[in-house]
């Protein structure tokens, strides 16, 4: 059986809704690179995020056809509220569809230090003094090419480039990149949760292709799991990671989030839209986490945060 990629290229503000509709008919997932991004761009800037391409695939079966005029409707339906362009559909060979978006992943640069390797790609330009992170990000969110993670891998760079031998929470760690980033940056350990078990599996992963494993532990779940863990330990964290998105983190604001975080402790939150910054502000600051800095590439922001001593 030959497969179906159907890809399309957007701005940020419209990546993660076009990916929500391409979920609905994709196997395996949904693939969200940076259009035009260049090896040699080097060192000190996030490239800006004009464009993203968005990837999923399907059988090519009897029922494509239908499937194609399903997302080309849904698309039009979405091109009525926000300019979007129309759906491009390829056929992938049976025996290429399975490693068909990996040719689409490339090694990437960011922050001062960072190098992003894909785990299937042996040979790289990487310099003595970079950090390489090796990974497969497989169906799980956090490949480095998504403006929200690249914007919290340079804020974690930033933030532990003079804070050693701290231990993280990385709640919704999806591919587990920032948690391992952190290790490899100088953190103790981390805490991944997630409450999508090919996410745990995909970190679990990750981390042993990074070297990392017996630094990190992994647990399905969500703050739940992790407040009552912490009811039975005493534990809070020195670094919270939170990369979802606005409406989740300002629910989890309501549930206690802030109380994962010791006092005097940091928190680097992602998958906020801009127009979004102001509220999840003020669910933070609610939380007892106040807000000391945003990150901005284009529409999209990282808040950096800390709880009071």
């Amino acid at each position: 059986m030959d497969w179906i990629e159907v890809s399309l290229t957007v701005d940020g503000e419209a990546a993660e809704a076009v990916a929500d509709v391409l979920r609905k008919y994709g196997h395996q997932g949904v693939l969200i690179e940076q259009a035009g991004f260049e090896m040699e761009v080097w060192p000190d800037e996030i490239p800006p995020a004009d464009e993203l391409i968005v990837r999923a695939y399907f059988p090519a079966n009897e029922q494509a056809e239908t499937k194609q005029q399903q997302l080309r409707e849904a698309i039009w339906h979405m091109s009525r509220l926000y300019p979007m362009p129309e759906p491009e559909f390829k056929v992938i060979q049976e025996e290429n569809w399975a490693e068909a978006w990996k040719v689409h992943y490339k090694p990437l640069r960011l922050g001062r230090h960072l190098y992003i390797r894909p785990q299937w790609i042996t040979e790289t330009d990487a310099k003595p003094d970079e950090i390489v992170l090796v990974l497969d990000p497989g169906t799980a969110f956090g490949s480095g090419t998504h403006p929200t993670t690249q914007l919290c891998l340079i804020a974690i760079e930033d933030m532990l480039a003079d804070w050693p031998g701290i231990n993280v929470l990385d709640l919704g760690c999806g591919s587990g990149i920032l948690g391992i980033a952190a290790l490899k940056l100088g953190a103790a350990h981390v805490l991944g949760v997630d409450i999508d078990d090919l996410a745990i599996k995909a970190t679990t992963q990750n981390a042993t292709y990074n070297e990392v494993q017996d630094r990190i532990t992994t647990q399905e779940g969500g703050l739940e799991a992790v407040k009552a863990q912490q009811a039975a330990s005493g534990q809070q964290f020195d670094l919270l990671l939170c990369n979802i998105l606005a409406k989740v983190i300002i629910q989890l604001c309501a549930d206690g989030l802030g109380e994962t975080v010791r006092p005097g402790g940091k928190a680097i939150f992602s998958g906020i839209i801009d127009t979004q910054a102001d509220e999840v502000e003020v669910a933070l600051r609610a939380a007892g986490l106040e807000p000391t800095r945003r990150r901005l590439q284009k529409d999209w922001v990282v808040i950096e945060a800390q709880k009071a001593q």
